[in-house]
């Protein structure tokens, strides 16, 4: 890997200045100005005036008030954003990092509400999402496609459309994890995890591969090292790689107060703006404090900077200590930590305040009220298997969203399809699991490839899929109608025996076809390899490639002139070992498509839907381009700062093979005429407004557009995601990177006509953290306007002076 970047800045984390003028970051102290929070926050000081101290203490600890003057039921909380988890009758849905390549606002808003929807006609109160972290710090994060990706600003914006549908759908979003979660190895002091897949997916069908190379030896900083001007907690199992099974010791991120704010922290404003009413904090340490009982982190910046008025609740073993924790910021928690001797005893002696107590209460409930959960007509709690079909016409949009989240990488004219006399489909992701569609998943980590079609992830990310519809299913149904012939072979490891069997034998011998990668190739006129990449809750990833398929990718392009590569991937799939050859004429890529996935993958395979999807991460040509491994040590030091993904590869010059925002399309686009127009003057250099849900008001104000045309003008009709990218102006001591992205739409444009396309750039846009004054600037000179296809393909340039 390559030397990890200098800390920027030398400040420590800390909360803004305006937080540590607050008594406790309580609700109640009126510094947060509640807006449409306000009658919410009404109806649940009522309710908590009435309750009675051990009332109350119930409530904290997950429990339900019966045979009281008050009522009270638990919340019914579960994963995730792909569909309620374990449940019968009820729709699986894309997974976050396939949603979020279709760069749709519309899109994610309409799964985030159907989703929403079936929990909540499931009797279920709370979504656990969306995800914002882990963003994918590391390529190797096993969890890295339970979020919308690396980019701050593209995943703060779909962020908070998720946590908006969730809220139409009737349920309360709770947005995780909170904060700087950003890989698997040692989250937990029983789990050594990262790189050693943690013995597959409790049965699932999983091959190791045989990669030569991977994040295995060292971790993202010499251990022990820390980011300028902060001081770390010794320990003296700093140097170890695994934790002791008796301590419960994860790992800490160690950060600088610019990375964190400007990267980390970033999403969680749209996403707090957007309403969501709870927040999972981390299972994991921030600069050596607990991110459950971190109090600048919880009452300081999450509920003061940016004014969240809901409920904080602990990831697994998040939870660490009784008092520590309810003076950190959770309001959540174990009954059996949180018991009813425990918290009147820090009463009693003054360690807990009252306020406090009616504080983690109200915030329990908030979210309820501003759910309008309180309304009666909410369906009670239906039990797994339950007659309660909540589908509708959900297959219709996950279907829908999945076409359009498929990026074509390449194209040498070989799609869309039409009308192939001979087709051969190889790969276990072609087709069907053994045994399915919901084999055990499990949180113990995930095998490099999943033999079968991959369309969930495991964990916490785990659909339960009321069918699965297979390439190899829905390819077949379209070829008997074209009358094509099809053959396959769903392996990525098949080899044939010494007795030279065929798996098609004829009248002839010379119409026989060797039963072999080789012999189904020679004999087809395009032949569909299949490939996947599995990783999930649990383990961090050993490979970002694997050597089995890559060698079947091979064969097949050595024998067939008509290759086309598929990729169903949880996370950053490397394609060089194969990318260059002549006759790979084509390759898709997508994340888990959910229950419609074949039909999904066919749509755009044969034209019927024009491929829209664009990357949301950098596909390097090596894993050493990457910058940051998997960390193997207590202390994992961010001195990459805010160089990460695309940034990275542009600060280093180093040429990705296929960049952020890239994808092709069947037909073709044109830009023209841009302009920049600054809306708003005598704008002060920090940020001044009033703090409410969101944090302060004046970051959100619209203070510049940008426009510029985009006309199709190729022969289909089509759709095109420009994407705008801002780049700081020189001597304006934002230290920021060269490029970073503020804007994106996709829009439909039909052949020969064009679209008049509108960016509107935010204060907090165009704005950088000023670690002296612990405040948001707006730096004056000319920033550079870059709109094109991509990161790289920059198709208008510009200047907009502020």
């Amino acid at each position: 890997m390559k030397t990890s970047l200098a800390v920027l800045g030398a400040a420590t984390l800390c909360a803004a200045s305006v937080s540590n003028t607050t008594k406790d970051g309580l609700i109640t102290d009126g510094l947060v100005s509640l807006g449409d929070w306000q009658s919410a926050f009404d109806k649940a000081q009522n309710f908590v005036s009435q309750l009675t101290t051990e009332e109350k203490i119930t409530i904290i600890g997950a429990g339900s008030l019966t045979n009281t003057s008050a009522n009270w039921t638990a919340l019914g909380i579960s994963d995730g954003p792909q569909g309620a988890q374990n449940f019968y009758y009820e729709s699986a849905f894309s997974m976050t990092c396939a949603l979020a390549m279709t760069w749709d606002k519309d899109a994610i808003y309409k799964q985030g509400k159907a989703v929403a929807t079936e929990f909540y006609q499931k009797g279920l109160q709370m979504l656990a999402g969306p995800v914002s972290n882990p963003m994918g710090r590391s390529a190797w994060g096993g969890r890295n496609g339970e979020s919308f990706g690396p980019d701050a600003y593209f995943n703060g914006i779909l962020g908070g459309i998720s946590a908006k549908a969730y809220q139409a759908g009737g349920v309360i979003a709770g947005g995780k994890h909170f904060i700087l979660y950003e890989q698997e190895t040692n989250r937990t002091s029983s789990m050594s995890g990262g790189g050693g897949m943690g013995g597959g997916m409790g049965g699932g069908p999983t091959s190791s591969g045989n990669s030569t190379m991977g994040a295995s030896t060292s971790g993202s900083a010499p251990s022990g090292s820390a980011p300028s001007g902060m001081t770390l907690r010794a320990r003296a199992d700093n140097s170890s790689t695994t934790q002791s099974s008796t301590e419960s010791a994860p790992y800490s991120s160690n950060i600088d107060d610019k990375t964190f704010r400007e990267t980390y922290l970033w999403p969680w404003y749209d996403i707090i703006k957007a309403g969501t009413g709870a927040v999972m904090c981390a299972m994991t340490e921030v600069n050596n404090t607990a991110a459950c009982e971190d109090s600048s982190l919880l009452m300081g910046m999450l509920k003061t900077d940016l004014g969240f008025p809901g409920m904080v609740w602990p990831d697994q073993n998040g939870q660490k200590t009784a008092l520590g924790s309810a003076t950190g910021g959770l309001d959540y928690g174990s009954s059996s930590t949180w018991s009813t001797s425990t918290i009147e005893a820090f009463l009693s002696n003054g360690s807990l305040s009252e306020a406090r107590l009616n504080d983690m209460v109200i915030r329990n409930v908030i979210g309820y009220y501003r759910a309008n959960l309180d309304n009666g007509e909410q369906p009670s709690k239906a039990d797994y298997d339950d007659y309660v079909d909540t589908m509708s016409d959900h297959a219709n949009i996950i279907r829908e969203n999945g076409a359009k989240s498929i990026v074509l990488l390449k194209n040498d004219g070989a799609l869309p399809l039409n009308k192939p006399r001979r087709m051969t489909l190889f790969g276990a992701n072609a087709g069907p699991v053994m045994g399915g569609p919901n084999l055990q998943f499990t949180v113990q980590g995930s095998g490099p490839t999943y033999q079968g079609h991959l369309a969930s992830d495991s964990g916490s990310a785990q659909s339960s899929l009321p069918y699965l519809i297979t390439p190899e299913a829905a390819l077949t149904l379209r070829a008997s109608k074209e009358h094509t012939n099809v053959k396959w072979i769903l392996n990525d490891t098949y080899s044939t025996s010494s007795s030279g069997n065929t798996l098609v034998t004829l009248s002839s011998s010379e119409t026989a076809v060797d039963a072999s990668y080789a012999g189904y190739a020679a004999a087809s006129d395009v032949c569909l390899v299949f490939i996947n990449a599995l990783s999930g809750e649990g383990a961090d990833r050993t490979e970002l490639y694997n050597e089995d398929q890559d060698t079947m990718v091979n064969t097949v392009a050595a024998n067939c002139n008509n290759t086309i590569v598929f990729i169903t991937s949880t996370g950053i799939r490397l394609v060089d070992q194969w990318i260059e050859n002549e006759n790979v004429t084509a390759v898709l890529y997508s994340g888990p498509l959910g229950q419609e996935s074949g039909n999904s993958i066919t749509d755009v395979l044969y034209g019927d839907v024009n491929p829209s999807g664009r990357l949301i991460h950098t596909i390097a040509k090596n894993e050493s381009d990457y910058n940051v491994e998997i960390c193997y040590t207590y202390n994992c030091n961010y001195t990459e700062g805010n160089y990460i993904d695309y940034k990275y590869f542009e600060h280093s010059n180093t040429t990705a093979r296929y960049a952020f925002g890239h994808g092709l399309s069947y037909t073709s686009f044109g830009y023209s005429d841009i302009k920049t127009t600054k809306l708003m003057s005598n704008l002060s250099y920090h940020a001044k407004g009033r703090l409410e849900v969101g944090g302060r008001a004046d970051l959100y104000d619209v203070v510049a557009e940008v426009d510029v045309n985009v006309q199709n003008t190729g022969s289909r009709d089509g759709a095109e995601v420009p994407q705008l990218y801002i780049g700081y102006p020189e001597g304006s001591g934002a230290d920021q990177p060269l490029k970073a992205l503020r804007g994106f739409e996709r829009v439909e444009i039909k052949k020969d006509e064009h679209s008049q396309v509108k960016f509107q750039l935010r204060r907090r846009d165009l704005s950088f953290w000023d670690v002296t004054a612990q405040e948001w600037a707006l730096p004056t000179g000319d920033f550079k306007i870059y709109v094109g296809a991509s990161s790289t393909d920059i198709r208008q340039t510009g200047t907009l002076a502020m």
